[in-house]
């Protein structure tokens, strides 16, 4: 008997130690990422630290016109006779006061500080009219809290960007101070433009599309998170339910985020039921996506490109067929091949292998097989991501310098550890970017989950919105388009940001490519 309980005894100590190992990974990796945020929160500290000394400094050494600027923009450029310069900052000044004092409105929503007001969320649930006694009524309309929201962000944009400016009136007067010091004219305006036109090229360039980010981007990335603490969706904004409140949401907190870790099943939504399976195919989904695509590609360029290969640009060019036809196409046709009525059915059961029609994607009924249709995705997004390795590891295999072989085979080297040794960390070495861009771009694989699957099949046992292969961006999808959760869609977006983030700094900082950017061993 002890003979026979020893093995179970030493198989439990393995176990241990393996969740030991997994537990102490665990440990490492947020550690690090805390080290990261710790470090990244020090250095920002130190530099706005800086920067007040620096400005105090300013102030204590610069020139009336530099100690006006501080309060009036434009006066230190006035006081060096920089006229137009002056005016400009100046005149903007004047625009950002009357922007913030007279709260002009667009759609019935105002800026200025009234938009930073609205930032509350309380708005008008109706339109009524105020009756005064010897004036016009006057018609207050019902507001839209995401006006609200989306204004009041504009006018804090608004107000960066007038800090901004400010920070460069001053710093602009203080260079002048230095000129004026050293003996040198202060720069006129034509100078000037003529130095953004030479040497600060690059900054006038640059400025319009930092501008264009910062607009079709920066704030509707804003946007998006400020959703993520609301009470933004159709369960809580449903006209049957309140006609008057159509319109209106607020702030809740961190309830969305609670929800999506505490399984809540609130008004038939099971979010969180949902949250950690999808989270778990999405990465598992990546993972095989990405490497079975990666070394696919690999192993098949390497055949082709081995010498004594016949036809190899014949075989290239069928390969290549899947890149140059539009992959919506090639999904949505082999979508129809392999479903209930397709071809693929029909031909088993004409052989009469099978007497019903298989699920193979899982969009037939609620019963089929989900690791059925997990495998047919993933098999068929090798038969469309391969080819995309294969050529771009064929340009590399052509670009391997011939010394490295010819020195191995002196060496005694076989074929097999030329593979392995030089050949496989070479392309390796080189790809290592593509290949973190390619396992987030299967993170965020929208396209082949959704024209394969559509997420299917559903889930037993509840009214979830999530299927057995939705990733987080397919649901995320069908939270906000489908159901009208914005505020939950939100929260899944924050969470695959920040997923997809953390893999890229860290993997991308911890490898060769990066380390060794100029070199090769």
């Amino acid at each position: 008997m002890a003979d026979v309980q020893k093995p179970s005894l030493e198989n439990g100590k393995e176990k241990k130690n393996v969740f030991l190992v997994a537990c102490k990974a665990v440990g490492h990796f947020l550690t690090s990422i805390g080290k990261s945020i710790g470090s990244f929160l020090k250095k920002l500290g130190l530099k706005i630290g800086r920067a007040f000394k620096n400005l105090w400094q300013i102030f204590v050494d610069g020139s009336i016109g530099t100690k006006l600027s501080f309060f009036f923009c434009g006066s230190g450029n006035l006081y060096h006779k920089q006229f137009f310069k002056g005016f400009l900052y100046l005149i903007f000044q004047i625009a950002f006061i009357l922007f913030m004092v007279l709260c002009p409105e667009i759609n019935n929503t105002p800026y200025g500080w009234k938009a930073l007001r609205n930032l509350a969320l309380m708005g008008n649930p109706e339109s009524y009219v105020i009756f005064r006694p010897g004036e016009l009524p006057i018609k207050v309309e019902k507001d839209d809290s995401k006006l609200l929201l989306l204004f009041g962000l504009v006018t804090i944009a608004v107000v960066i960007l007038y800090i901004i400016v400010w920070f460069s009136n001053i710093k602009s007067s203080y260079k002048s101070d230095q000129d004026v010091k050293a003996g040198r004219k202060p720069t006129s305006f034509k100078q000037d433009m003529s130095s953004l036109l030479d040497n600060r090229f690059h900054f006038m360039m640059l400025t319009p599309t930092a501008i264009a980010a910062l607009i079709f981007t920066v704030i509707p990335t804003i946007f998006m998170i400020c959703m993520a603490f609301t009470t933004y969706n159709d369960f809580d904004m449903n006209a049957a339910l309140d006609p008057y409140y159509k319109n209106l949401f607020h702030w809740n907190g961190l309830t969305n985020f609670l929800d999506i870790f505490e399984g809540s099943t609130t008004l038939g939504r099971e979010i969180g039921a949902r949250f950690f399976p999808v989270l778990g195919w999405t990465m598992v989904w990546a993972v095989f996506a990405t490497f079975t695509c990666y070394f696919g590609g690999i192993l098949l360029a390497i055949l082709i490109n081995k010498k004594g290969i016949r036809f190899k640009k014949v075989f290239r060019t069928v390969f290549i067929l899947t890149i140059a036809i539009p992959q919506f196409i090639s999904l949505l046709a082999m979508r129809n091949i392999l479903s209930g009525q397709g071809p693929v059915n029909q031909i088993l059961q004409n052989l009469g292998w099978i007497d019903s029609a298989i699920g193979f994607l899982g969009n037939n009924t609620s019963g089929d097989n989900p690791y059925l249709a997990k495998f047919m995705v993933i098999l068929i997004n090798m038969w469309l991501g391969i080819p995309y390795t294969m050529l771009m590891t064929s340009g590399i295999l052509m670009n391997i310098p011939s010394d490295l072989y010819e020195a191995a085979r002196v060496d005694g080297a076989t074929k097999t550890k030329m593979l392995f040794k030089i050949t496989f960390p070479y392309i390796i070495f080189v790809t290592t970017p593509y290949l973190i861009s390619s396992f987030i771009g299967n993170i965020n694989s929208f396209n082949t989950i959704f024209l394969l699957t559509g997420g299917g099949p559903n889930v037993v046992g509840g009214t979830y919105v999530a299927g057995e292969t939705d990733l987080l961006v397919t649901w995320l999808y069908k939270l906000t388009i489908t159901n009208g959760e914005y505020n939950t869609g939100a929260v899944i977006g924050i969470f695959t940001f920040l997923i997809t983030a953390t893999i890229t700094l860290i993997t991308y900082r911890r490898s060769k490519a990066y380390k060794e950017e100029d070199t090769f061993q």
